[in-house]
């Protein structure tokens, strides 16, 4: 049965909450939408922080909001990101961005998580859901990430100790578990180094600072997580619950069924023309 008119329910989830996860907008921009009188809770213009029931009426724009069952869908994925590849938009060429390939299925709005310069590359992690990625991204501030890292000659025993001490330009130290030779082609020589929450802009100022003439910087480990030659340049996968909840063990996996928009589209407002808001597709103005 519909809602009653004007009656707003005390339990359930908050409005601007629901908006981002049925894909309509962000968290930010749903409660813009809500300050600005256009989303109707009940037949009553909606507060920021009202709390929605399964039985309650929601209509933005006078268009009804449908909540209906959606298929689950991944949590976040996992990319094996070529070096000059873009991540998440159309680079100078057109060519389209990794995210942009990904099937409609897979969800149509991504954050990218710490990612890589776009001249380095390797491992990329990405979700449709903001609030999963959010948490990915304070994870990156924690858990140990390894890099290779390729560069012109060979580091003396010195300079490798430098690296070592994790010593930044702004003073800070990055946590450097390891650093080691490991091989190379040429005059070219790779280095593994393993830190903790360490971005690779950071990696490749620490072996600059060294003198090092650096060519490449690769992610190859985030945590638990682990890029191996099974994923393809250029190829993504999604995260099982069991590589999600290693990442976030304070955390439970369980954050399927969100629908989102296209990468790089900005989210706009649908017509009142009545018709229903059907949960992960793009509103059009």
């Amino acid at each position: 049965s519909a809602a009653r008119r004007g009656v707003v329910t005390d339990q359930g989830e908050r409005l601007q909450k629901l908006l981002a996860s049925l894909g309509l907008a962000s968290r930010r921009e749903a409660e813009t939408w809500i300050r600005a009188g256009r989303v109707t809770l009940n037949g009553t213009i909606a507060t920021l922080g009202v709390r929605v029931g399964a039985r309650d009426e929601v209509r933005l724009d006078g268009r009804p909001i449908r909540r209906h069952a959606i298929a689950p869908r991944a949590a976040a994925f996992l990319a094996n990101r070529s070096p000059g590849e873009s991540l998440q938009h159309p680079d100078e060429s057109g060519h389209e961005s990794l995210i942009a390939r990904m099937p409609a299925r897979s969800g149509r709005r991504f954050v990218a998580v710490s990612p890589m310069p776009r001249i380095d590359g390797g491992l990329e992690i990405f979700s449709p859901d903001g609030e999963v990625a959010a948490r990915l991204q304070r994870a990156a501030r924690q858990v140990e990430i390894g890099f290779r890292v390729r560069v012109h000659g060979e580091l003396p025993s010195e300079r490798l100790a430098s690296v070592l001490t994790g010593q930044l330009d702004s003073g800070e130290r990055l946590a450097v578990l390891r650093c080691e030779a490991v091989g190379g082609e040429g005059s070219n020589r790779w280095y593994a180094i393993d830190t903790r929450g360490a971005s690779g802009k950071l990696v490749r100022q620490l072996f600059e600072r060294q003198g090092a003439t650096v060519s490449r910087v690769l992610r190859n480990r985030f945590g638990a997580l682990e890029l191996d030659r099974t994923l393809p340049r250029g190829r993504s996968r999604a995260l099982t619950d069991a590589e999600l909840a290693a990442l976030l063990p304070a955390a439970q996996s369980a954050t399927k069924g969100v629908a989102v928009r296209a990468p790089g589209r900005p989210p706009s407002a649908p017509s009142s023309r009545g018709r229903p808001v059907r949960a992960g597709r793009r509103t059009r103005r």
